[in-house]
């Protein structure tokens, strides 16, 4: 009996592919996703041979999408999103405004319609989320403040994306495409639905999932089944998800994210992370095969001035116009830099945006080859986007009179107040970092009046902090001027107490050099780290999972203490 095994044919083609040219990309000093989207290429249509079912690819990628947005709010709460709304939701629409501008206004100079080219810029306009995690995840730098900007940005153009999607097909008429005889609801009609749909969905997960999502986690983990745990995360996740899409209209990530986001609040969502963390990085490879799948060569012989203009707007005029807004909210260059760099590519949503504008007859098939090729161009180039900011603010400080400028621009909030007591300036704790671990040794510190200093890259937590009448600076605390604000000079103690460990060593040498003999505690989440650390006698180390152990085993002990 023959059997249709596409679905296991197309899987085991990607991944076997997927391996072999990531490994090669890997050994040439390239991203492995180059290697992914390689691999894509080998086993889509463009090439010839075996060819994969690029619908079950496409479908597989959206489940790597799911999960990989479902992680994400594992990891980002919802004070984080608002913490960033003052530069992530006027950011977004900003940006998005000015790249579909460029976009259109190109599409013009080729002769085209409108309508064809406000669907082509909108398709340039929105980032791709999946490959923005996968970059800030391997620079460890997702739960940083920057990650955290990058991402409530990306959260908002997918807030923006799902609008525009809903508006395409009663406009269709209006933009020069097919009307939907069936879809006769003015357009105010529409709007309002969209949003109440979407309100009531985010209403839903954040009172009633914030409560139903961790009993249901708390009760599973209850039966001691690791399978029902692992079960109980994927389906929730591609569950809510699905849900979302169906009946709130809401994309696929967006109801992943909050998902995850409402599942934070459990004490098991470490755990729920890290079991579903194999099942996502697996299916983010799909996702880039996926891509690989739809890239046609040939356009980069037919087009390629075409092309190159539009891997400019991408790249090049996209990064620009984010770092000049983030700029604009008086963030560091640094922060700019991390955003633009964020910002240089394109993805799922741009595929969605232009398959329904081909569908409704306003985009022109060739404008779906060029966005499927500036995709592809754009997502290869990326990590290597990112490899350049070091170098490039550099670069920019060195040559750069402006640039020196805007590095060393006065901030409000980067200084302590004139009025600040002498009690927060001599003797006191520098406190670094105010999450969730930090909020607490705060809290402590309160509680027994010793006086402390706090030193967080959030500005607006640290405009919070001012006005509940704590002494608090703004900055990266890897730069020695924040801990200078500070008064590091006379602190009696530093307090590291964010999970940004790439920059703990240069914390703590930095308050070394400035007052020599001062008593450094870092807390770390990695054993290897914390070993580090110590062997080079940066203070007093914590690691978390070291810490937990001896606290239960002193509870377990004091039990069994003679009467």
């Amino acid at each position: 009996m023959e059997h249709n095994i596409s679905l296991i044919t197309t899987i085991a083609s990607a991944f076997g592919l997927a391996l072999i040219f990531g490994f090669i990309a890997e050994r040439i000093k390239l991203p492995a996703l180059v290697g992914y989207l390689m691999a894509g290429i080998m086993i889509g249509p463009a090439t010839p041979g075996f060819v994969a079912d690029i619908g079950i690819a496409s479908q597989l990628s959206e489940i790597g999408v799911m999960l990989l947005m479902f992680g994400v709010g594992l990891h980002f709460s919802v004070n984080d999103l608002l913490a960033v709304k003052r530069i992530a939701v006027p950011g977004a629409v900003v940006q998005m405004t000015l790249a579909t501008v460029l976009g259109a206004a190109l599409a013009y100079t080729w002769g085209w319609t409108f309508g064809e080219g406000l669907i082509f810029g909108l398709s340039l306009s929105c980032a791709s989320t999946v490959v923005l995690l996968k970059a800030l995840e391997s620079r460890g730098i997702l739960d940083s403040m920057n990650g955290k900007i990058a991402v409530g940005w990306l959260v908002v153009e997918d807030l923006a994306t799902v609008m525009v999607l809903v508006l395409m097909p009663p406009l269709a008429g209006v933009l020069g495409g097919t009307v939907d005889a069936a879809n006769t609801a003015p357009l105010w009609q529409t709007i309002s639905l969209t949003i109440l749909q979407v309100s009531v969905f985010i209403i839903l997960m954040l009172v009633v999932g914030k409560r139903a999502l961790p009993w249901l986690l708390w009760h599973v983990a209850k039966t001691g089944s690791r399978e029902l745990f692992t079960l109980s995360v994927v389906a929730v996740a591609i569950g809510i998800a699905y849900g979302a899409s169906a009946l709130f209209n809401v994309s696929f990530a967006l109801g992943a994210f909050f998902a995850g986001m409402v599942m934070r609040e459990s004490e098991f969502s470490h755990r729920a992370a890290e079991e579903s963390l194999p099942l996502r990085d697996a299916f983010a490879v799909l996702f880039f095969v996926s891509v690989g799948m739809l890239f046609e060569p040939q356009i980069l012989l037919d087009e390629p001035l075409r092309l190159l203009a539009v891997v400019a707007i991408i790249i090049i005029g996209k990064s620009i116009a984010a770092m000049v807004l983030t700029l604009a909210f008086r963030y560091p260059l640094n922060t700019a830099l991390t955003i633009a760099a964020s910002l240089a590519q394109i993805g799922e949503f741009s595929f969605i945006l232009a398959g329904l504008g081909m569908a409704l007859g306003i985009l022109p098939a060739a404008g779906m080859s060029l966005i499927l090729a500036g995709a592809f161009i754009s997502i290869a180039l990326n990590p290597l986007v990112f490899s350049a900011i070091k170098p490039l603010k550099n670069w920019a400080l060195k040559h750069s009179r402006l640039a020196r400028e805007l590095e060393a621009r006065t901030d409000p909030f980067a200084e302590l107040p004139m009025s600040t007591e002498r009690k927060y300036l001599e003797g006191q704790v520098v406190l670094v970092g105010y999450g969730r671990v930090g909020r607490r040794i705060a809290e402590a510190l309160t509680e027994r009046g010793i006086p402390y200093v706090v030193a967080e890259q959030n500005r607006e937590v640290v405009e919070k902090l001012r006005k509940a009448g704590v002494p608090a600076v703004s900055g990266d605390a890897a730069d020695p001027s924040v801990l200078i604000q500070a008064h590091i000079t006379n602190a009696a103690l530093l307090v590291i107490a964010t999970p940004d460990s790439m920059n703990v060593r240069k914390m703590a040498e930095i308050a070394t050099t400035l007052q020599p003999g001062i008593e450094v505690v870092v807390r770390t989440h990695s054993e290897e780290e914390s070993k580090l650390l110590q062997s080079d006698g940066i203070g007093t180390v914590f690691f978390g999972e070291e810490e937990l152990a001896k606290g239960m085993t002193k509870h377990v002990l004091e039990r069994f203490s003679p009467k």
